[in-house]
C-alpha cells in the first residue's frame, strides 16, 4: 500500500515511514521542507495522490489558546484533500484521555482534532497514546530551579516512542478502526516519583518537591492519562528505557 505520512520527519513520524517501508509498503514522508502546508493546504493534493492511507502526526506549534486553530484548518484542510484523493484509511495519533482534561487548550484542540476526524465521513483510526519517555525531561524542565524540580502526584504511564511508532503502524496498514486504540506503557509512576527516578539515573542532584499546583499536568484530575481495560500495553519498560 502507499501512505502518506504528514509530519514524517518528526519523532514519530520518521520511525513510522521507515517500519512501514520496511514492510514492504510505499510510506511518503511530508512536512514543509518537502512542499506540505497544512494551514494554506499547499502540496496536499499532490501528497496525497496515489495514497491508500494518510496518517497525520502534525502537531500544533504552541500548547496555548492558538492550538485548537491549527488543528481546525490543518484537518478541514487534510480532509477535504483526502476525499478529493479517495483515500480509503485517515489516521491520527492523539493522547490517551485528552478529552478528560478540558482545563488544558491543548487538550482541547487534540479533542477538537479528533472530533473533525470523527464527523469527517472518510473511514478512520484514532491512536491514543500516553506521555512519551522522551518528553520526560521537558516536563521536568517546565517547573525546575537550580536545585528543586515541582511535580503533582499525576499518574503517568510513559510509553517509548518506538512503541507509539510500532502501534501506529500496525493500525495503518490494517482496516480502520473506525475507532480509537489506546496504547501505553506497562508501569504507572506518579509524575513526582518519576522525576526522582529520573534525576537518580542520569545523577542530577536536584531534589523533587511534591507540588500539586506546578506545572501543567497539576489540572488533571485522578488517573484519567493511564489507559484502562483493552488498550495495548507496550513492552518497554521505563527504567529499562532510561538504561
Amino acid at each position: 500500500m502507499k501512505f502518506a505520512i504528514i509530519g514524517g520527519t518528526g519523532l514519530i513520524g520518521s520511525q513510522v515511514v521507515r517500519k512501514l517501508n520496511e514492510a514492504g509498503h510505499e510510506a511518503v514522508p511530508h512536512s514543509p521542507s518537502t512542499g506540505v502546508d497544512l494551514l494554506t493546504g499547499q502540496g496536499l493534493d499532490s501528497a496525497l495522490d496515489g495514497a491508500d492511507v494518510v496518517v497525520n502526526l502534525t502537531n500544533s506549534p504552541t500548547f496555548d489558546d492558538a492550538s485548537p486553530a491549527f488543528f481546525r484548518t490543518s484537518m478541514d484542510n487534510l480532509v477535504a484533500a483526502a476525499k478529493k484523493a479517495g483515500t480509503g484509511h485517515f489516521v491520527i495519533l492523539s493522547i490517551v484521555g485528552v478529552d478528560q482534561v478540558p482545563e488544558l487548550d491543548y487538550y482541547q484542540a487534540k479533542t477538537l482534532q479528533e472530533d473533525i476526524l470523527e464527523n469527517s465521513g472518510v473511514p478512520y483510526s484514532i491512536v491514543r497514546a500516553t506521555q512519551f519517555m522522551e518528553f520526560v525531561d521537558a516536563v521536568l524542565s517546565w517547573t525546575a530551579d537550580e536545585t528543586t524540580v515541582r511535580l503533582p502526584s499525576t499518574p503517568i504511564q510513559p510509553i517509548a516512542a518506538a512503541d507509539v511508532a510500532a502501534a501506529v503502524s500496525e493500525i495503518s496498514a490494517g482496516k480502520p478502526l473506525n475507532g480509537i486504540l489506546d496504547v501505553g506503557g506497562p508501569d504507572v509512576y506518579p509524575l513526582a516519583e518519576l522525576g526522582r527516578i529520573t534525576l537518580a539515573a542520569k545523577k542530577d542532584t536536584r531534589s523533587v518537591t511534591a507540588d500539586e499546583t506546578a506545572g501543567m499536568f497539576a489540572a488533571v484530575q485522578g488517573d484519567v492519562l493511564t489507559t484502562k481495560d483493552g488498550a495495548r500495553i507496550a513492552e518497554t519498560r521505563y527504567l529499562d528505557w532510561l538504561e
